[in-house]
């Protein structure tokens, strides 16, 4: 005599929102969210070559303050011939790409979404939404509080002639020299700033653990000194600025990767006491 067994079903898969693509497709798809975005960029440039004087007067202003208090001549030299047209060519690449950020964001996440599931698009969407917002608040610290201060520390090497037997030692930056230096401040504080997005996106699909992270505290201070002391201008305040936040937002990262890493359990834990009510109903029926 054969009897029934009830088995509870287990619930389907959650699907994608779209159909599997062939990979031509696919590749179509990406190169048609690569042209709206290089589009968008080129547009954005041919836009900013015109300012690109005031955008770099902008730039050059925490260097500009910082010497109208510290003193000292309030210029920049250029030694090559092409040196300021293509140091205002870069400005203007600058601006662009810092303007269309949100473009170029939005075509990744237009092409990778539809392969998404709904949970997982619900787990990355605060993280894309906190990277941009963490990656202007780095780029803000160095420039309203980083930069003034090792702009003055710097400037205090000077030497002003005094008699008449004196010799005067100046700083005169390079306009090429500080553009580069800026651009390498505003995206080493941008980019560190993305470790907390980074490190607990990782807890959350359960690569690391608040426990791993915790226990490698003392390895993670070493390379942010390391990573500090490299990216930044040679002098203790710059490097204590990075270095000092960084710090902090590693602990961030650790308290985040804790939380998100008890969510992901407790989900498991459930998803389990489902599976182990199915089989208790099969052994007793």
């Amino acid at each position: 005599m054969n009897a029934s067994l009830p088995v509870k079903a287990s619930p389907p898969e959650e699907p994608s929102e779209t159909h599997t693509m062939p990979l031509l497709e696919h590749l179509a798809e990406l190169r048609k969210r690569l042209i709206y975005s290089v589009a968008t960029l080129f547009i954005a440039f041919f836009a900013a070559v015109p300012l690109s004087k005031q955008i770099y007067n902008f730039l050059a202003a925490p260097l500009s303050r910082a010497m109208a208090e510290v003193g000292g001549a309030n210029q920049m030299i250029y030694t090559a011939m092409a040196e300021a047209f293509m140091t205002q060519m870069k400005v203007a690449i600058f601006a662009a790409g810092f303007v269309t950020f949100p473009m170029f964001a939005h075509q990744l996440w237009g092409f990778v979404a539809p392969g998404l599931y709904k949970h997982e698009k619900r787990a990355i969407l605060p993280f894309l939404f906190a990277a941009p917002v963490l990656f202007f608040m780095g780029g803000a610290l160095a420039y309203y509080v980083v930069m003034p201060m090792a702009w003055k520390f710097l400037l205090g090497f000077q030497t002003l002639a005094t008699n008449p037997g004196d010799m005067s030692i100046q700083m005169m930056p390079k306009v090429s020299e500080y553009l580069d230096t800026f651009m390498t401040m505003i995206f080493a504080f941008g980019l560190a700033f993305q470790m907390p997005v980074l490190l607990v996106l990782l807890a959350r699909v359960g690569i690391i653990s608040a426990k791993s992270l915790a226990e490698k505290r003392r390895y993670a201070i070493i390379i942010i000194f390391v990573f500090a002391a490299v990216v930044t201008p040679p002098d203790v305040i710059s490097m204590m600025s990075l270095a000092v936040p960084m710090l902090v937002l590693y602990e961030l990262s650790v308290v985040g990767a804790r939380i998100v890493g008890r969510k992901r359990d407790e989900s498991t834990a459930a998803d389990g006491s489902d599976s182990g009510g199915a089989d208790t109903d099969f052994n007793e029926a």
